[in-house]
Parts: C-alpha cells; structure tokens; sequence
C-alpha cells in the first residue's frame, strides 16, 4: 500500500459522499467502517477501483472500505477530516458509567504528557546522581542549566496539560495552549508578586494566584473552555470564524480563568496539597500498601489510571511522589517474581514459556501479559503478588519513601528515588523491593505446593517447532477452504490466502515464531511476522469487531516476540455466538503475493501446531 495515507483518505472521504455524508466511521483490522446518511451518494465503483482499495461491501447497514493491515494508520489521518462526536470514530461499545468515564478523561489527559515528565525526571535524577558524588556544585551554573531544563516540564505543566485535556475534550489544542499561556503570562505573575488588587474593566476583580506547575486550575479552565468553544463554532458565521472564535475564547477564558475557574481550581488544589501533606506525616504507609497490594486488582477494572494522575499532581505540587510510584513498583515486582516462581514450580510448558518471558517483562514495569496470561488464571501466584506488594509497599511507605520523577514502575525506576542531594530514598527502595521479591518468591512456593499438585486435567498445549516458510494452525478445530468463511472479503482473497477454521477451544497461539506487527483495540484480531517476512492475519470471528471487545483478551501488545505456541488471544466461544456472529477463526498470509506458490492444507481436522501453509521456494532457500 502507498504510504501516503493522507491522500488516500482524502479520495475515500470524497468517494463515500464527503464528510457531510458519514454519521460514524471507526475500524477493525482490516477494514474501515462507515455508517453513511445516504448510502446513494457513496461511489462503490470509484472506490474499488481505487489502487489502495481492495473491496467495498455494505453489510446490515455498514458500507466497509477494505484495506488491508495499514487500516488503522490510514484512519489515523481520515479520522481528523471528519465531523465526528467524541468517541464516534471507533466501535460501539458498551455505555460507560460515571466512574468510567471519569477515569478514562483522567487517563487522556495525563497519558499523552507522561514522556515528558519522565525524561524531565531523568534529568532530576541526573542532577541528583551528580550531586551527591561531587561531581556538579550546586552554585555551578551547570547545576543551574541542569536544573531549569529538569523543571521546565513542570514549570509549564498547565501548558501540557492544556493541549492533551483539548485533544481528549476534541475542542483546538492550540487555542487551549494559549489560554493556558494567559494564566502562566510574565506580567500576571508579576501582578501577584507585587500583591495590589487587580479588576478587568475596573469591575470584575482577579484573584492573586499564580498557576505555574498547577494541575487542577487548567483542568477545570479547558473543561469549561471545550462547551464555550463549540457554542462559538456553532453561533458565529464561518466566513469570520477564524477570527472571531480565537479572540472571543481569549476575552471569555481569560477573564473566567482568572476571577472565577482558575481560583476554585486553586482552592481545590490547595485540599488536596492538604491531604497529600496529611498522609505524607500521618498515614504515609497506607498508599504504598494499598498500591503495592491492590494494584493488580486495580490493572484489570482499569482504575489505576484514575489514581496515577494523583502521583503527577503531587509531585506538582510537593515535588515527589509517594501516593503511586513507591506502591507501582513493589507491585511489578512482586508479579515478576510470582511468575518466575511459577515457571520452576509448574509442569506446563506453555505456562512456564509464558511465565519466563511474561515475568522479565513485569521486572521491567510491563505486567499485562503475566497477569492475564498466568497470575490471574492461576490465582495462586496473584494472591503471593498481593502480599510480597503490599509488604514491600509498607516498608517504603514508614520509610516515607518517594520518587522525585514519573517513568517507568520496573527496576530501572529505581534510579527516579535519588533526589533531595542524598540516596537514603534510593536505598530505601532497594530495601523495598528485596522485602517485596523475598516475600512473594516464598508465599508463591508455599501456595504451588499444593496448586501446582492439582494441575492434572489441563493437557499443555503441544510444542509447535518454528520452521522456515511454515505457518501453523493457530487454534485446534475443523479446517475449511477460504470460499466457506462467511464473510465475502476474507472468502473472495482479496486480504490475502489462508484458510478457516471452526474451533474447538477458545484460544490462539502463534503459528511461528516471530514479531507481533497489530492487535486489534478490540482484541479480536492480531498480526503476527515471520523472520523471513511471512505477514500473518489471525482474525477471530466475523465482524466481532462490533463486540467491542467483550469475551476477547490478548496476551501480546505489538512489538512483542513471540514463540511459536505462545498464548496471543483468548476468546469466548459462547460469547461470539450469542452477540450473533460466526466464530470461524481466519488465517490469512496477507503478503501472498509476495511468493509464488502456496500449499495449503487440505480441509479437515487439525490441532494446534499442524501445518497448514507452505511456501515451497521459502523452505528451500533455508
């Protein structure tokens, strides 16, 4: 496919009826997927005549564009040509609550900022380092320089607030800059350091606040700013739109932000600088042990990205952080440690495959794929990662342990608890971890006494040999020839060649050792590369896309290797079937016309791990 994505979505948006005519577009892996207001107006012709366009189907009422893999980098570019309300550019979901939706704004808006104050609180770290080995002097100008380049980031947090909160709100980034830029002004704050009464117009009165380095003043300001925004948008012409939504914002929030919005948002944060500094002198223990034991818990019903964003703020305003990371990182240790216990206690070869791997990654802050692919469907080794976390987590927290930066939550966060020109927070969590390690490795081994002893009824998945120009049935079922998959654009080959295949258990593994190049955001689907260049599609069901995920969980992210027989999705049979689609899985080699020839296995049984393509001039090569 061409590359230049940007075009080609301009060709299909004006070949689908132009933006006017699309009431909903998202995606799945491999097509785009518009719901049109009149399906007349779209040219099905032009656009499967198209180079980058493979087919045009309308299927119960959605007209799908099929593309191929570069879907999601070509809707990247589509999605901002488009008209959409929040959250209707990707797959109906189910409805959010009020908890959820709370966590997901707070999520979006402190995620997009987070490598910046990791690499600022590397830079901290630094500093520190260099300090207490007497290698910069803390007259120095190099110590000067050192410092307001680690500060910055939070210096001119509002501003990175700003742009991410707009992004999130779909109101103009650029305009939610420079509102926030007004708050942060040189001569503002100039005004609050002399200390004189301020009014605009002689009536309205500023309150003397300065919100450099502030969290909650700014996000309350763009909140308010994203439904002012788009009441301007819609009342105000648009031949003088350009001009008059940018100084009617500015006068308004402006104005709001400084008498009214900003003032509260400083009240509020002045509670919680309140709370913060209450359990820091009276209950700094209960976060750490909360975190450190509870996180796992928290990972799965997604709440810990409502929490985190407590950490940034603290560290906003006090300097460091003691309510998330110190918990963080005992807890991703404890899980790395639990599943490497795992991996020499148990008789499963896949489980031990998967707990090695799966156990590194955690001792590196990633923990997704050992809690879903072991700790939690063991449970033993999750309940062992609890306690080691919340052991480890108390220690840090009587120590009053904390980091002086936002980053990574594995062992190479260690180094963000140097900070204050001393080590004892460095060392401290040294302690931490080895309490947390010791604890959990012992209370893992005490429970597989008995778990592991148990584990008679589960046959392990056979050992799939990688070999070259080989793909391997991914799932054990009944394979059947392409033109019986129900689904006109995997049948037709215009995605590529492979086969279907109808089930018998509930989970994919991969078919070679390789790379993973996609999954799916609703899981249902995952791309999986070849060291020699296979380009491999495994596609659970037909239009599950539309579940939104419920009954699939992947056990990969992309870029991940993988061997060959590796855990990559579970699904629920039940599940698909009951929202009304066929659960066939499609295996496709989405690069076949890459190679000349193609053996592919004939219809029948198979479990996981036969072969069921060839490529002939492949194998000989090696």
């Amino acid at each position: 496919m061409s590359k230049n994505y940007k075009a080609i979505a301009e060709q299909i948006l004006l070949l689908v009826g132009g933006k006017e005519n699309v009431r909903n577009c998202y995606h799945c892996q491999t097509r785009l997927r518009f719901a049109l207001a009149d399906e007349n107006k779209a040219d099905k012709t032009a656009l499967e005549a198209l180079d980058d366009v493979r087919k045009v189907m309308i299927n119960a009422g959605v007209y799908q564009v099929v593309i191929g893999t570069d879907v999601a980098d070509l809707f990247a570019e589509l999605e901002p040509m488009l008209d959409l309300k929040p959250d209707s550019g990707s797959a109906p979901t189910e409805k959010k609550g009020v908890v959820n939706t709370i966590i997901d704004f707070i999520a979006g808006t402190f995620q997009p900022i987070i490598p910046a104050l990791s690499g600022a609180g590397m830079l901290r770290a630094l500093m520190a380092i260099l300090v207490v080995f007497h290698l910069v002097d803390t007259s120095s100008q190099t110590y000067a320089i050192l410092n307001f380049f680690g500060d910055a980031v939070f210096y001119f947090l509002p501003i990175l607030l700003a742009f991410s909160q707009a992004q999130k709100l779909k109101c103009n980034p650029v305009l939610a800059t420079a509102v926030a830029g007004i708050m942060m002004h040189p001569t503002w704050n100039a005004m609050v350091a002399a200390g004189e009464s301020v009014s605009f117009f002689g009536i309205i009165p500023f309150t003397l606040v300065s919100y450099t380095g502030t969290v909650i003043p700014i996000i309350l300001v763009i909140f308010v700013q994203s439904f002012i925004e788009k009441k301007l948008n819609k009342w105000i012409p648009k031949s003088v739109n350009l001009v008059f939504v940018p100084m009617l914002t500015f006068l308004i929030m402006g104005g709001l932000s400084l008498s009214v919005l900003g003032p509260i948002g400083n009240i509020v944060g002045q509670g919680l600088s309140v709370v913060f500094n209450f359990l820091s002198t009276n209950a700094s223990w209960a976060p750490a042990v909360l975190i450190g034991g509870l996180l796992p818990v928290m990972v799965m019903f997604g709440l810990h990205n409502g929490v985190a964003p407590l950490g940034v703020m603290q560290m906003s305003d006090l300097g460091y952080d003691s309510i998330f990371g110190p918990g963080c990182v005992c807890s991703n240790i404890a899980q790395g440690v639990a599943a490497l216990v795992v991996a020499l206690r148990t008789k499963n070869s896949k489980d031990r495959q998967i707990s090695v791997s799966g156990g590194i990654t955690a001792l590196m802050g990633i923990t997704e794929p050992v809690l879903y692919g072991v700790n939690l469907p063991k449970r033993y080794p999750l309940i062992a990662a609890m306690i080691g976390g919340g052991c480890g987590g108390l220690y840090a927290g009587i120590t009053h342990t904390h980091r002086f930066a936002t980053g990574s939550s594995g062992l190479p966060a260690v180094f963000l608890y140097i900070g204050d020109n001393t080590m004892t927070y460095f060392y401290n969590i040294i302690i931490a971890l080895v309490i947390t390690a010791v604890v959990t490795a012992i209370v893992t081994f005490v429970l597989s006494l008995r778990f592991e002893k148990a584990e008679t009824a589960a046959p392990a998945m056979p050992v799939i040999p990688s070999r070259p120009g080989v793909v391997c049935a991914p799932v054990s079922g009944e394979v059947v020839a392409m033109t019986e998959i129900p689904d006109e654009t995997f049948a037709t080959g215009v995605l590529g060649e492979g086969v279907g295949i109808k089930p018998s258990e509930g989970r994919v593994v991969a078919p070679f050792s390789g790379t993973i190049s996609s999954v799916a955001d609703s899981h249902h689907a995952v791309g999986v590369t070849s060291p020699e260049g296979l380009e491999v599609l495994i596609h659970v069901g037909v239009d599950t896309v539309d579940m939104g995920g419920k009954g699939f969980t992947a056990m990969v992210k992309e870029g991940d290797a993988v061997v060959a027989g590796q855990e990559l999705i579970s699904f629920d049979r039940k599940a698909i079937k009951a929202a009304g689609h066929p659960d066939m899985v499609v295996v496709l080699l989405t690069n076949a016309e890459d190679f000349e020839k193609l053996d592919i296995a004939p219809t029948g049984t198979v479990s996981a791990g036969a072969e069921i393509i060839r490529i002939p001039q492949v194998v000989s090569v090696q």
